[in-house]
């Protein structure tokens, strides 16, 4: 069984398109880049036992950390009208609290768009450290002589 962080990070990246061959264990997700590095996605919790943020850090198999990103959900997701607490008047973006020991999203659960948003930001981060395959070799482009062209030719022999 798995817990509710390794749940919502198997929304983000189980699919192997974000980060690549992905590995669920506890509260994070590993994942290889290729060479030597890999990257390990969790969810930063503040001292309040919040989580606001998914941090990506990105390691180098025998040097440790090469560099890290928060993307806080306030930045990627944004700031939303909450329909579920009235309390609420004003925009608030969503956080990941333990509530009396259910850990929940609140004050609202983040729509498929809002998924798509920190997989993007995750992906655009990460693309920077994948290892890059040669481009295959292309023919040389085709010269054309800087003689006329066929049809300028046809219309000065008339």
């Amino acid at each position: 069984m798995s817990n509710f962080f390794e749940q919502e990070l198997r929304k983000l990246f189980e699919d192997g398109q974000v980060v690549p061959s992905p590995k669920f264990v506890g509260r994070a997700c590993l994942g290889d880049l290729g060479g030597d590095l890999r990257v390990r996605a969790e969810f930063v919790t503040t001292d309040m036992g919040y989580s606001e943020a998914l941090r990506l850090t990105v390691l180098k198999r025998t040097d440790g950390e090469v560099d890290r990103l928060v993307l806080g959900f306030r930045d990627v997701i944004g700031m939303k009208q909450s329909s579920t607490d009235p309390k609420l008047s004003s925009e608030v973006s969503p956080c990941i609290r333990n509530n009396y020991g259910t850990i929940e999203w609140y004050p609202f659960q983040p729509a498929d768009a809002d998924y798509q948003a920190l997989r993007r930001a995750a992906g655009d981060y990460l693309e920077m450290f994948r290892e890059r395959t040669p481009e295959q070799e292309r023919p040389a482009p085709v010269r054309r002589s800087p003689g006329r062209s066929a049809s300028r030719k046809g219309r000065d022999e008339r």
